[in-house]
């Protein structure tokens, strides 16, 4: 049954969008990861235009980390001066990724950026997820226990200035590099429509030590943020956010998440990574491939205003 999506000025199959939606909250729900970096490549796969794909997905993820952050918050996990910090950086991040985005879409470079960008993300996330999990799967084999990092292991930043003290974090640290996460967590989230969560969360327990559900609390209110200012943003400055296509992927993604958490109780930490980074990988092969392909008509005529 095809729905007509206005922003992106095209007919779609709502089942295939409903699918979509519920395989990505799906494998959310299983990996505990926002589905973000998944969602937006597999609407450009199926012809959804990148500039609307980017703009759209944003109101998911959202959507679906607002009760998580509701939930967080009230068992005061969130770091609060952390997130304070990371806010501040994020939401001059997402200003100019919103900013970058209008200058390439100008220049009709738009499309090339966000398939190559996706490429390079999702392979360089995709080889350390699979390396870091095969590496734990062998040690289990083999019976060697785990290095384990303690919170508040001293590292090469803490040498800069502006030092701060995040008591919920247990850490001391220069606030520069914190600045730096955020960012570059709200560049991504406006320039590709990534939650950031699943850069956010590495960063925060390996390089600044940060506790794990701290670090979870703290990234999910910090993607709830961006999110939503980054989907303001692009529908008043870009207009390319599609309520239609958004709404969509919710009601698939709310029911698929569900499932996937149950399912994703049943497999081991180290599989369920590989899994993710195997599944990454194979997506980024799948870009690569529509980029380098030669398509069925080799020149097409845009009306110079679409572009601007």
């Amino acid at each position: 049954m095809p729905i007509y999506l206005p922003i992106a000025d095209l007919p779609v199959n709502i089942f295939l969008i409903l699918g979509l939606g519920a395989s990505v909250g799906f494998i959310s729900g299983m990996f505990g990861v926002g589905g973000g970096f998944l969602m937006t490549p597999l609407l450009i796969l199926i012809g959804i235009p990148p500039a609307i794909a980017v703009s759209t997905v944003p109101t998911h993820m959202a959507a679906s980390s607002f009760s998580g952050t509701l939930s967080y918050w009230r068992k005061k996990l969130v770091d609060r001066s952390l997130a304070l910090v990371l806010l501040g950086g994020s939401l001059v991040g997402t200003w100019v990724g919103v900013w970058f985005f209008s200058l390439l879409r100008q220049m009709g470079q738009l499309d090339l950026f966000i398939s190559v960008a996706y490429i390079i993300l999702l392979t360089f996330v995709g080889v350390m997820l699979s390396v870091e999990s095969f590496r734990a799967i062998i040690r289990a084999w083999r019976g060697t226990p785990p290095v384990l990092r303690r919170p508040g292991t001293h590292a090469w930043f803490h040498g800069l200035p502006l030092k701060m003290r995040f008591r919920e974090s247990r850490i001391y640290v220069s606030s520069i590099p914190v600045v730096v996460i955020g960012f570059s967590i709200g560049f991504l989230g406006a320039i590709l429509g990534v939650g950031g969560g699943f850069l956010l969360v590495p960063a925060l327990i390996y390089l600044l030590r940060v506790p794990t559900t701290v670090s979870v609390a703290s990234s999910m209110f910090i993607t709830l943020l961006t999110m939503l200012l980054a989907t303001i943003l692009q529908a008043a400055q870009n207009h390319t956010v599609d309520a239609v296509l958004g709404f969509t992927l919710m009601a698939g993604g709310v029911m698929g998440a569900q499932f996937g958490t149950r399912a994703g109780q049943a497999i081991r930490a180290e599989q369920l990574r590989l899994l993710l980074g195997l599944l990454i990988l194979g997506v980024a092969a799948r870009v690569a491939s529509d980029l380098i392909h030669t398509p069925a008509e080799l020149f097409s005529v845009i009306a110079r205003e679409a572009l601007k």
